[in-house]
């Protein structure tokens, strides 16, 4: 999956979500040390395999006057795929799956934004995986944006959300055992971003 992110539209949005008026438009850049990358993959119907990317960078925009306007962009290294078994994860990062060496990096970038509650919304923009770009769309749920509390990091201005979507891997020609070996990836994100 080529990505400036899995799913990082969805990180702008959120923090549109629910935030003070006076903050007005805002950028932030996503702390990878305390943000996560999940996904899940069913394994032959006996279960669900988790695996995360340790491997990402984004930044997202946001103006809680018209949070509409807001915008993300995701960047995801596919080599720093990781499932927690070093075998599975050089298959997954050879040409049956991310293929790591031909494409380096997935890359998602918002294209609208879409609010539907006081702390949810719906981040729609496109997705690039091993050169295909395709729409997908996750749900986000703004969690909190405040000063952080503890004093190393000087009052600096965090912004946390949650996301959820899914994608179907054969749109992007990831077509390797499939269906047997999930089709459908599911996305869990969880992500904060400290203002720029």
């Amino acid at each position: 999956m080529q990505a400036k992110i899995l799913l990082p539209a969805i990180f702008g949005a959120a923090l549109m979500l629910g935030v003070p008026a006076t903050q007005a438009v805002e950028r932030f850049e996503i702390d990878p040390t305390h943000s996560n990358i999940f996904f899940l993959v069913e394994h032959l119907g006996y279960s669900r395999m988790v695996g995360q990317f340790q491997d990402f960078s984004g930044v997202f925009v946001f103006d809680t006057q018209d949070p509409g306007s807001g915008s993300v962009e995701v960047a995801i290294k596919t080599a720093s795929v990781d499932t927690d078994h070093d075998k599975r994860d050089d298959h997954l990062r050879s040409p049956d799956f991310f293929n790591a060496a031909e494409f380096p990096e997935m890359a998602f970038k918002s294209t609208s934004i879409e609010v539907t509650g006081d702390k949810t919304g719906k981040i729609t923009g496109e997705m690039t995986l091993l050169g295909v770009t395709k729409p997908i769309t996750i749900d986000v749920t703004f969690n909190k944006l405040a000063p952080h509390p503890l004093p190393q990091y000087n009052g600096v201005v965090v912004a946390g959300f949650s996301g959820r979507g899914s994608l179907k891997r054969s749109d992007f020609g990831m077509k390797t055992f499939a269906p047997a070996l999930g089709d459908e990836i599911e996305v869990w994100l969880e992500i904060e971003g400290h203002k720029s």
